[in-house]
């Protein structure tokens, strides 16, 4: 299955966090949060503006990504979990 964001939408896949701390505790599943980090997998055209025009997003799919906690809108595509989220909600682009 595809899917194609509309608008200013973005369709991101969470990064897994690791499950061992520095000092070498291991997390179990229960006690771990969602992550705030994601790789962008595909793009809106963008957002268009009360002149009508359109306004193409800065982000683009391959982009390293931190977004806010309790953004967007959980979603499985063929039985991975993805998120939908608007560009607003990006705190910012990871580089490295």
């Amino acid at each position: 299955m595809k899917v194609k964001p509309l608008q200013d939408r973005i369709l991101i896949k969470r990064v897994d966090e690791e499950s061992k701390t520095k000092g070498g505790i291991i997390i179990p599943d229960s006690a771990k949060e969602k992550p705030q980090e994601g790789l962008v997998v595909a793009v809106g055209p963008g957002k268009v503006t009360d002149t009508g025009t359109r306004v193409t997003p800065e982000v683009k799919a391959g982009d390293r990504i931190l977004f806010g906690k309790y953004s967007g809108t959980d979603i499985k595509v063929d039985g991975v979990e993805h998120l939908i989220l608007r560009e607003d909600d990006i705190l910012a682009i990871l580089t490295k």
